[in-house]
């Protein structure tokens, strides 16, 4: 299919247009409208009514630069029946040489009362050229990037669509059973729309031609993530063939019995191993799930097979919780562990470098350290990550990439949502730990306004002198992090006045490894009862003492990190509590996800609530995973995605030639990371 490359212009234009990845006459044809507004009639000003978007038409009586409140630009305009103003607090001094008296403009906007009286904030406007006629449709409005005008965009959309062929990349019979528009028809509709068209039927979402522009869209990451799928499967791997002497003699030795969800991701994962292609896995599990022992039966499946496995974490503090876990289980099996983090002194990494690369240990857990140059394996045939959504995906493969194509197991404390994992986890196998081990107690959660912070403290006082220990987290601060450990010092040293006869210890990003590690350890022998921390205690901390969390203003939290922070407690027998600390007035947002947190404790109830409030790129990294983006399609519509699902399926094997030309269009050649 022939597909010119846009004209670019200056570098300047280039730029801003790559900023919204628009290169190919492609990009442009599907770079399609956020909005449409009509243009079509002209309002009086007398007629204007606030907050409601129109268009005047009107002369320029005079315009100033004026410097109170802040530098802005203003012009007074008026028509036969009333007078405006427009403002601009950002402006071009091109836009203040077209605003002379008497120049006759077209203005596009919302009116509201303002210091001026009635005022437009930043309207769109353009000189009215002599004999101009008004629109007959809807004007389409464009995402856009800083100094990109909709003219400009406008302009070279219409410019791509006359040389672009936009030929059909589905059978012509699917089109017409699954009842949509052809591709052409329905791009060149929404460019375009006729003047008959309402501007209500135009943006619902279920509008014929926007159905099929989800559709392409969703077939189009389903042909890319299938496609990675089937090319992991099609490379070789080692056949990581086990004798269950190794994970046999772990499962005797654990003061536990697996649960049945445990029990069964374990026989997913052992049978992918033993497959001559690489296991591209999904391990999910609510907190406490026991995703841990899961991973240390997989790790010593590929020991017994004569190969290593790696382990890397986010985060120091992870890291180590599992190298402890890890070596406590593993060593009376005569099994070393290798523990590989940036802290560590130089003499003692090194050693465990050189031992690693000699085969010498089996096993190595660590953070990023593990996928430095210097890192070698004698033979990695297992690379698992935890929290893989907080790696970039070239961080996740580099350590993949430390063996001749290594199954690679990833883990998530995160439940996906089914719609997420049918997009976003299509070239990954997924297994589910949707079962909770015995002996974990429910936290009850618990919402407390933050005039009544005494109580709470109270409350940590009165649990802590009885034997149990506490987290207190602080407020996250998101603009700042030195703001942030400014009120984490705060909070520790008001505590420290507040519950003089306790022990309190503080935690937070800033500590070096050691000093975080000595502070933990302390916490976890109860020399500290209440330890004040930031969110880096968000995953992987494990103390079944700790039978109270506190989190200061948890309006401030996601919902999926609230349900971390809250499934740090309740890891022991004793009877546990989170309560959250609410600042008011509460926004409705935050009333939403407090309300969420406290009435269910069901990770996937979490998670899908989380999804809807955030969006897919956010929920899962995306700006950082390698996926593609969806702009248009909607993942709660189950149905399209299933079709666009078996759909990818059916033109892999039966028409590869459409694939790659469905590809080509929606993807244009940006699936380099989906194939490692």
């Amino acid at each position: 299919m022939a597909d010119k490359k846009a004209p670019q212009g200056s570098n300047t234009l280039a730029g801003r247009l790559a900023r919204l990845g628009l290169k190919r006459d492609a990009d442009f044809a599907l770079h399609l409208p956020l909005r449409y507004e009509d243009e079509t009639r002209i309002t009086p000003l007398a007629d204007a009514r606030p907050g409601v978007a129109a268009q005047f038409e009107v002369e320029v009586v005079d315009s100033e630069i004026a410097y109170r409140p802040r530098r802005q630009l203003i012009a007074r305009v008026r028509d036969a029946g009333g007078t405006l103003s427009l403002r601009f607090l950002n402006f071009y001094p091109s836009q203040q040489k077209v605003l002379q008296p008497g120049v006759r403009l077209r203005v596009f906007g919302e009116v509201h009362e303002g210091y001026l009286g009635a005022e437009i904030i930043h309207p769109r406007f353009h000189v009215v050229a002599a004999g101009e006629s008004l629109p007959e449709g809807l004007t389409p409005v464009y995402p856009t990037t800083a100094g990109l005008g909709q003219g400009t965009l406008r302009r070279l959309i219409e410019k791509a669509l006359a040389r672009i062929d936009l030929g059909e990349t589905l059978p012509p019979e699917l089109v017409q059973r699954l009842g949509l528009p052809g591709i052409a028809e329905a791009i060149r509709f929404l460019h375009n729309p006729p003047p008959e068209i309402s501007q209500a039927a135009l943006e619902a979402r279920d509008f014929p031609a926007w159905r099929r522009v989800q559709f392409d869209e969703l077939l189009a990451q389903q042909l890319s993530l299938r496609r990675a799928y089937l090319a992991r499967r099609a490379r070789g791997a080692p056949q990581l063939l086990p004798t269950a002497k190794l994970t046999n003699a772990l499962l005797q030795s654990l003061p536990f019995r697996l649960t049945g969800a445990q029990d069964r991701a374990w026989r997913e994962i052992a049978t992918d191993l033993g497959q001559p292609h690489p296991m591209q896995r999904l391990l999910q599990g609510d907190v406490g799930s026991g995703k841990t022992v899961v991973a240390a039966l997989a790790m010593l499946h590929a020991v017994e097979a004569g190969h290593q496995a790696a382990l890397m974490a986010p985060t120091e503090i992870l890291a180590e919780q599992h190298y402890r876990k890890l070596a406590a289980w593993l060593a009376p099996l005569g099994i070393e562990v290798a523990w590989l983090t940036g802290s560590l002194k130089k003499r003692d990494k090194d050693a465990a470098i050189a031992r690693v690369g000699a085969g010498e240990t089996p096993i190595a857990i660590g953070t990023h350290a593990l996928i430095e140059d210097k890192v070698e394996f004698a033979r990695l045939g297992l690379a698992i990550v935890d929290e893989q959504h907080r790696f970039g995906v070239r961080q996740r493969l580099a350590l993949k990439d430390k063996g001749a194509f290594a199954h690679q197991l990833a883990m998530s404390a995160t439940p996906i949502p089914r719609t997420l994992a049918m997009s976003y986890y299509a070239d990954l196998d997924v297994s589910v730990l949707d079962e909770m081990p015995p002996g974990r107690t429910p936290v009850t959660t618990k919402l407390v306004a933050e005039a009544r912070r005494d109580e709470v403290l109270k409350r940590v006082h009165d649990a802590c002198r009885a034997g149990r220990q506490a987290y207190w987290v602080c407020p996250l601060i998101e603009e700042s992090e030195a703001l942030q450990l400014k009120t984490a010092e705060e909070t520790y040293a008001r505590l420290v006045a507040d519950l003089s006869d306790l022990k309190v210890g503080l935690v937070h990003g800033r500590l070096k490894a050691a000093e975080k590690a000595e502070v933990m350890a302390a916490f976890v022998r109860n020399e500290i009862q209440v330890l004040v921390a930031t969110t880096v205690i968000e995953v992987g901390v494990d103390v079944p003492n700790a039978s109270l969390m506190v989190i200061e203003h948890a309006e401030r939290f996601g919902l999926a990190q609230l349900h971390q922070l809250r499934g740090r407690v309740g890891r022991g027998a004793e009877a546990s509590a989170c309560i959250l600390i609410y600042a008011q007035p509460l926004g409705e947002t935050a009333r939403g996800r407090l309300k969420v947190i406290f009435e269910t404790s069901d990770g996937f109830a979490i998670a899908r609530e989380d999804l809807r409030l955030r969006g897919p790129g956010e929920f899962i990294g995306a700006r950082q995973s390698g996926m593609p983006l969806l702009r248009y399609a909607d993942l709660d519509d189950t149905v399209l995605v299933e079709k666009a699902r078996a759909i990818a399926e059916d033109m892999l094997r039966a028409s590869p030639a459409r694939a790659e030309a469905h590809l080509q269009r929606w993807l244009g050649g940006r699936e380099e990371l989906l194939k490692a």
